[in-house]
Formats: C-alpha cells, sequence, structure tokens
C-alpha cells in the first residue's frame, strides 16, 4: 500500500517547473511516489489549474481513488452498552471484551483483538463526548462537604436569628444529592448527618470522600498516611466503608459535591430565602422537598434525572446497611485507673477489671453507654450514668477479684478481723459498735483500731487492747491505742502501773524524752 503522500503540493511545485528529482529531494518524499503522483495526475488528466482551489484530501482522493478507504472486517461491538457496562462495579474491559469474542464466536463472524477493541473505545468516548462519565463507577463514592452559603432560624419569642449549615452529599455517578440541615459544624453533628445520608441512600458505598476538616482528617501529609479523626474513622467502619479525602486544595478531586453545593445555594437556599422558620424540623422538612425535586428535573446533556438513574442503576449496586445504625461517640483519653479499680468520669465512677489499675485508658462515650478501652481492646463497658447525677459508682462484680478484702465493708466482716486478730481486739471493736446508736457509725473507728495491724504486729495490738482494756476508759479507740503502742508499753517487762494512755516515765525506756531534753540551749 502507497503511503498517502501530499499529491497537491507534488503538483504544485512541478507546475513551478521543479522536476520530480528536485521535488523529492526538496520535500523529502521518495522518488517512486512523485512519480506515482505525476503519472496519475497525467492520466487522469488533472493539471494544477483545476485542483488549485481543492482541499489536499480531495486532490488525493481524484488521483488516487478508494485508496485509503476501507471497511473493518470485525464484528462491531455495541458500543453504547460497553460504556454501561463500564460505569459498573468490578467491570473491566478485559471482562467486556471476553463477552465480545465469545459473542462473535456465537455468530461466526471475526472478533477483534483487546487492543484494538480498547483503541476503538476509546474512540466512541471521545466521539460521542461522554468521558466525563469514565471516573465514576455507580455505588462506588459518596462526596461529602459543607455548604458555604447557610440559611437562618428565626427565635419567635426574641426575634433572634441563628445561623444554620448544610451538610451536603452526593453520589457522583448519578448525581443524586442529599442535604441536611443544622445548628453547628461540630464532630458529632458531621457524623449524625453521614448517618442521616446513608439512611436516605438506602445504603453505603466503600469511598467516602470529603474535605481536608478538623472533623474528619487530622493531617494530611504530601507523603506519608494520612491521620484520619478517629471517630470519623469508626464511623465509616461501620458502614463498610474507607475515608480517602481530595488533596489539599484540588476542588476537583470531589467535582460532584462541589457542583451539588452550588445548586444547593441556587434551588434550595434561593428558593426558601423568603421564609422563615422557627425550628430545624420545619426547616428539614421544606429542604428535603426542594432536594427531592431538585434530584427528580431531567439532566441537560443526559438521559433521565438523577433520581431515574440512581434507581435504575446505581440503588441496587449500594451495600446494605448495618442492622444497626452507628451510634455517636465521643473519647476521652488517658484516664487512669484508680486504686478503688474504677475510672472517673464526668465526676462518677465506673470499674475496670483489677489487672488494669494504675494503667491509662481511653473512654468512648456515646449518648447512652461509656466504654473502656486499652489499645485497640475494650475492657469494660457500662450504661452511662444520666447529666444530674454525680458520685455514682457503677461497678461489675466480674471486675473484682475474689476474696474478703474486697467485699464491702459492714459490722460482720469488721468482727470477723477482730476476732483474727484476738479476743481482746474483738472486746474493743464490740464495745466500739455499743458506743454508737447506729451501727454504720462505728465503721470508721473499729477499722482504725484494726489498721494498726498494718503498722504493727497483731500480737501487739492484741497486747495493747488488753491493756487498753485494764484502764479505766470502757470503749478504748485507736487515740487510747496508738501511745501504747508507739511508748512500747504492750512490751513484755514494760511498766504498766502507769494509767493507760499516759507515756512512761524517762527513766523506763519510752520514747518521749524528759523536760531536761527541751531546756534552753539542749543538752550539753
Amino acid at each position: 500500500m502507497v503511503r498517502k503522500i501530499k499529491a497537491k503540493l507534488v503538483l504544485q511545485l512541478r507546475a513551478e517547473g521543479l522536476s520530480g528529482r528536485a521535488i523529492a529531494a526538496s520535500q523529502q518524499i521518495s522518488r517512486n511516489s512523485v512519480a506515482e503522483v505525476l503519472e496519475a495526475a497525467d492520466t487522469a488528466g488533472v493539471r494544477w489549474d483545476d485542483i488549485a482551489d481543492r482541499p489536499d484530501a480531495e486532490v488525493y482522493a481524484l488521483l488516487f481513488p478508494g485508496r485509503g478507504e476501507h471497511e473493518s472486517v470485525f464484528a462491531e461491538p455495541d458500543w453504547p452498552r460497553v460504556h454501561r457496562e463500564m460505569a459498573r462495579v468490578g467491570v473491566t474491559m478485559k471482562l467486556l471484551h471476553g463477552e465480545y469474542v465469545d459473542q462473535c464466536a456465537q455468530d461466526g463472524s471475526p472478533a477483534m483483538g483487546y487492543d484494538r477493541f480498547c483503541k476503538s473505545y476509546q474512540r466512541h468516548v471521545m466521539v460521542t463526548g461522554l468521558a466525563s462519565r469514565i471516573g465514576h463507577k455507580a455505588g462506588q463514592t459518596v462526596e461529602v462537604d459543607w455548604s458555604g452559603p447557610t440559611m437562618q432560624l428565626l427565635d419567635t419569642a426574641t426575634g433572634e436569628l441563628s445561623r444554620v449549615y448544610l451538610f451536603v452529599g452526593c453520589l457522583p455517578f448519578s448525581r443524586y444529592s442529599f442535604v441536611e440541615p443544622t445548628t453547628d459544624m461540630k464532630q458529632d453533628t458531621w457524623l449524625r448527618a453521614h448517618v442521616a445520608m446513608f439512611e436516605y441512600f438506602g445504603g453505603s458505598v466503600p469511598r467516602i470522600v470529603p474535605d481536608n476538616l478538623k472533623t474528619g482528617v487530622i493531617q494530611h501529609p504530601k507523603e506519608g498516611e494520612i491521620v484520619l479523626n478517629e471517630a470519623y474513622r469508626q464511623m465509616a467502619a461501620h458502614y463498610s466503608a474507607a475515608v480517602l479525602p481530595g488533596r489539599i486544595r484540588a476542588p476537583k478531586d470531589k467535582a460532584s459535591v462541589e457542583n451539588t453545593v452550588w445548586h444547593v445555594a441556587m434551588r434550595v437556599i434561593a428558593d426558601l430565602r423568603n421564609q422563615q422558620f422557627a425550628t430545624l424540623a420545619e426547616l428539614k422538612v421544606a429542604v428535603t422537598d426542594r432536594v427531592d425535586a431538585y434530584n427528580a428535573e431531567p439532566f441537560q446533556k443526559r438521559a433521565g434525572s438523577r433520581t431515574s438513574v440512581f434507581a435504575a442503576e446505581e440503588k441496587a449496586l449500594l451495600r446494605p446497611l448495618p442492622a444497626v445504625s452507628y451510634e455517636i461517640s465521643r473519647w476521652v483519653y488517658g484516664r487512669r485507673v484508680g486504686r478503688n479499680g474504677h475510672v472517673a468520669y464526668a465526676r462518677n465512677y465506673y470499674s475496670v477489671p483489677y489487672t488494669h489499675v494504675g494503667a491509662k485508658v481511653d473512654l468512648r462515650v456515646t449518648d447512652t453507654m461509656l466504654e473502656v478501652h486499652r489499645g485497640h481492646q475494650r475492657i469494660a463497658s457500662h450504661l452511662l450514668v444520666p447529666e444530674n447525677v454525680v458520685n455514682e459508682y457503677r461497678t461489675h462484680d466480674t471486675d473484682l477479684p475474689a476474696g474478703p478484702k474486697y467485699r464491702q465493708w459492714d459490722q460482720p466482716r469488721v468482727r470477723e478481723w477482730a476476732a483474727r486478730v484476738g479476743p481482746s481486739t474483738a472486746t474493743v471493736v464490740d464495745r466500739v459498735f455499743e458506743s454508737v446508736p447506729v451501727a454504720e457509725q462505728g465503721l470508721n473507728p473499729a477499722l482504725a483500731v484494726l489498721r494498726l495491724t498494718r503498722r504493727f504486729s497483731a500480737e501487739r495490738v492484741e497486747a495493747a487492747c488488753s491493756i487498753a482494756l485494764a484502764g479505766p476508759i470502757r470503749s478504748p479507740r485507736y487515740a487510747h491505742l496508738r501511745p501504747i503502742l508507739d511508748t512500747g508499753q504492750d512490751r513484755p517487762g514494760a511498766l504498766t502501773s502507769s494509767p493507760p494512755g499516759t507515756p512512761p516515765a524517762e527513766e523506763s525506756g519510752g520514747y518521749v524524752r524528759g523536760a531536761s531534753y527541751y531546756a534552753a540551749g539542749g543538752p550539753r
């Protein structure tokens, strides 16, 4: 096949007096090609004056009719169908080419190769102008953002206006949109808007594309991993989705929602600009009506509307929603577990397994529950104490080890401990309880006596109780027993003639120094 050369230029140069050899040398065309053009012109009787005003392609077709034009011997695929299938999840060119080859084999027609199939599809997309849909798969992505323009609520009692923000979500494939009015842009509000959006769509998608706002993304470096807000990451995981924020200062990464934000400003805010709303619920109803109407409007450059494309091609591809909606939570980090096995939150206390006493834990707090996490492990969960209650203890019996020292202190338990120390100690404790009108009032003084065994031996405490009972005080307490133990009066051979609770003389070997030690000038 002869290469398609510039036949008109060759004839022009010949008319200017150049020879075939000179034309070939000046235009770097082979002499055979130049000779073929000149021969074809002479055979057809074509002169330069006849073709001077004609385009190059027409001159070439006149000299070489039919050359370079051919029809493909391969069966032509249904390109519109191929394009629709490419928008579906998991569909690839390789898969569609395989189906095309199988169909050609059934029809007995020749099939084009994979490379030609891909190039022909690209040409079809460019010619038909449908390239804008190729970047989005149905049911794969949702783009979310806050609308820049805001609305207002009117307090009918005071006449004050409060600002209302609009959360906008959009499915790029169908452009099906969702708008949620809110009174703030805090973390909990951001998450609740996502939950409402997924319920409005009737399903979830694998990818959530937000902006780089702090309620969603903590850090988005040029290199390295993106650091997401933990609550946002958990919400996405609940709906089996991943958060893939757009690049910083790159609005085209979420062009669909950016475009939808502009349409919301025109179709929702502008339409409702002359109406006043006193409650957020009233505003939500009005906004939802406007958004439904916006979704139902026909496309200008595509067949159908946002609602029809979503219902026909995308809704069935959404992931089913979890059985339970995501419960909004907030995190409190670095709380230390107290020695009593409880961690404090909002002036209330929640038990943690005793093996974590002294460790730092993180708290996940929802509207109804409080969970205690250590690292990636949840170690305890409790019903949240109401906000108007303080100093409340929520304790699971399984969080505390078995054993009497972890039982609640009461009169029988105190007497059981006193009996283990000795009979005199048991008598002292019994008389403590007899001296108070209510048994609970005797718990603290009785335990103060028994806790002397932590500093002194049980034998010495028992001996001190015997000495105290021998004195004039019927119900000895800690204040009477501690001096006896400090001065060693309970030891064998110590003087016991002095009244209980009185320090012995200096020469008796007690620990209290005489008056001469503290005289002016001190010891010499």
